[in-house]
């Protein structure tokens, strides 16, 4: 006599696979997860902030770009390159300060006959702004304001229309968008 070794209780060979593979796959899921999560907590991030976004047309032609750049990642950056409207601003007419915390008030317009020097940048705040051709290292948690005179890209006709601003570093690009506005005063 012949004994049949089926019961009819056992699982069949795909559903056998299937539960395999997805065993794997969580398992393989939970472990890259976990690989992800020590690294990113171990290495600090880059981040920066970028708010006070003003541009300014004179009637005459003259326009003026500024931005405050806070560092409020873990890690120190550079500062690469600064654009206006897609376009390379030169360092040579980029006049920046460095400050120790972030500003909290708007940037004021600069004057058709300005100096950088004794420069009133915002409400009750007057500080000495410097120029020169290199990039701009920003350490974590200070701030860097930028005025960019007459960027290539702007003109009278742009007032009301809304550009944007790119901070580059050497990892990432950082983007703030502001409406151009008319320097005169009455």
């Amino acid at each position: 006599m012949k004994r049949s070794l089926r019961s009819g209780k056992a699982l069949s060979n795909v559903v056998s696979t299937l539960i395999i593979l997805v065993v794997s796959v969580l398992l393989a899921g939970v472990v890259t997860m976990y690989a992800i999560n020590i690294t990113s907590t171990r290495t600090q991030q880059e981040a920066l902030k970028l708010s006070k976004q003003e541009i300014w047309v004179y009637g005459n032609g003259t326009a003026i770009a500024a931005v405050a750049i806070d560092n409020v990642g873990g890690r120190d950056v550079v500062v690469d390159k600064v654009q206006v409207r897609g376009v390379e601003a030169d360092w040579t007419v980029a006049y920046y300060l460095r400050l120790s915390s972030a500003l909290s008030t708007s940037l004021n317009c600069p004057n058709a006959t300005h100096s950088w020097t004794g420069f009133l940048y915002t409400q009750g705040e007057v500080a000495d702004f410097a120029t020169d051709e290199n990039d701009k290292p920003l350490a974590s948690g200070d701030s860097i304001i930028i005025y960019v005179m007459n960027p290539q890209s702007v003109s009278v006709s742009d007032i009301g229309v809304t550009i944007g601003i790119t901070v580059f570093t050497g990892n990432a690009q950082y983007y703030v968008e502001c409406n151009v506005k008319s320097a005169e005063s009455a």
